[in-house]
């Protein structure tokens, strides 16, 4: 089934059959599981998502970066069809398959890095980004780990623990997971400085307050998702990477949700050239189904013993079958350039309206992954307020676009990378004249 690729409102938003819908989740769903914008979908693709009430919705957010090959894509219903009609499940831990052979190889082939490679297969980032700090502290020997400011990493104990944001992630669910410590990230619209120079405090805060000696490992987004969408400057990324390589520390990359062509390469540490010990990655990886991936060198992921990884779930062969279709798709669609032409249509647009207002302290972002900073005009300071009316606006007229931030000020922009160029562009006049009405 084939959504016509147009934004239609036929009622308000939400219409009388979403409110419907969500009095009867009232009554049943935990009230701790959130949704942005509460209209209940019936079908999707492309660049548009469909109600229970006829309206179709243009998708600025892809499920938070899930659907980058758009939604149904048939690359994946197919492959996907054909699973469920041969076998649902056997667990790979004890009857194994081919295709998740097939997903570790084009793990291994995708990326960063020529080394030989190993992957295992999850369920969900955090649970790929556990498994991440398992491998490293069984591999060095070592107990810390170091996060960054700003930083999200899931809503386990332990990648709580990873996250930087308290409220609403961790606010009165510790105590944590511990041996878990945090520096400085490069945030260039607040700090202003050289890549290389935040690097060096990060490091000599590490080496003053931990010792090289005690960390197993380095996690970091090389472009921060939920944080803000906060790109470090040229050189820090490299910087902390070589520092890693000079100590016996892991550098593990987090690319749940920059990975799988995203950014305009098939991942975000591709752009400065930084190879990774380990690197996780789910979201984009199988078209919307749940899967998650650890890939790393074969001598780190080798040295885990039998039994001490996997999953019940992990790497489940209908996702499996998912996966290779949303690869195939990226691959023969190149959506690494496509996000790459989505950045060219979005960026000068709104850098441009940005010019005109004092609200916007900095557009950003590579290829489809784009946030928009807003303060208090004439200031630095958050201007979360501003943020959510914005957000509010673009859903009344039926544009799904996301938040983020530690302070709750980002708009960000996460567009299917096969979204017709036309509807992006009726999203973007949406976004901007909701900018022009509320942020003064």
């Amino acid at each position: 089934m084939t959504t016509t690729q147009a934004r239609v409102l036929r009622t308000e938003i939400p219409g009388p059959n979403s409110r419907e819908l969500q009095r009867r989740r009232d009554a049943t769903v935990a009230a701790g599981v959130a949704s942005v914008l509460p209209v209940y979908i019936t079908e999707a693709s492309g660049g548009v998502l469909q109600d229970v009430d006829g309206n179709s919705l243009i998708d600025l957010g892809s499920g938070i970066a899930v659907t980058n090959v758009g939604n149904a894509a048939p690359e994946v219903v197919e492959p996907v069809r054909r699973q469920v009609a041969e076998f649902t499940h056997t667990c790979f831990m004890v009857t194994p398959y081919e295709n998740y052979l097939q997903v570790c190889e084009e793990l291994a082939a995708l990326t960063p890095g020529d080394h030989e490679k190993r992957s295992a297969l999850f369920n969900s980032g955090a649970e790929a980004v556990e498994n991440a700090v398992k491998i490293a502290r069984r591999a060095t020997g070592r107990p810390a780990v170091v996060a960054f400011d700003h930083a999200y990493h899931g809503r386990t104990n332990l990648t709580m623990a990873l996250t930087a944001k308290s409220v609403p992630y961790k606010h009165g669910f510790g105590p944590f997971a511990p041996e878990i410590y945090r520096v400085p990230m490069s945030y260039p619209a607040r700090d202003g400085r050289p890549g290389e120079q935040v690097a060096r405090e990060a490091v000599e805060r590490i080496e003053k307050q931990l010792g090289a000696d005690q960390v197993a490992a380095v996690l970091i987004e090389p472009i921060q998702g939920e944080g803000g969408f906060i790109e470090p400057a040229p050189g820090f990324l490299p910087a902390i990477a070589q520092w890693c390589r000079d100590n016996g520390v892991l550098f593990v990359a987090d690319e749940i949700q920059t990975g799988f062509c995203r950014t305009g390469a098939w991942f975000a540490c591709d752009h400065e050239n930084v190879v990774p010990d380990l690197i996780t990655t789910a979201k984009g990886i199988a078209g919307g189904l749940p899967l998650a991936a650890v890939t790393g060198r074969a001598d780190l992921m080798d040295a885990m013993p039998p039994s001490s990884l996997g999953g019940t779930y992990g790497g489940n062969p209908i996702a499996c079958a998912g996966a290779l279709g949303a690869i195939r798709a990226m691959r023969e669609q190149d959506l690494a350039a496509a996000a790459r032409a989505i950045g060219d249509l979005v960026l000068p647009r709104l850098r441009a309206l940005a010019e005109d207002t004092d609200a916007i302290l900095d557009v950003r972002g590579r290829g489809a992954m784009i946030g928009i900073e807003f303060v208090k005009p004439g200031t630095t300071e958050p201007d979360p307020e501003t943020t959510a009316r914005i957000a509010k606006a673009c859903h009344a007229q039926g544009v799904v676009i996301l938040t983020c931030g530690t302070y709750g000020n980002v708009i960000r922009l996460l567009p299917p990378l096969v979204i017709d160029h036309a509807l992006l562009s009726e999203g973007l006049t949406v976004l901007e004249e909701a900018i022009r009405e509320h942020a003064r």
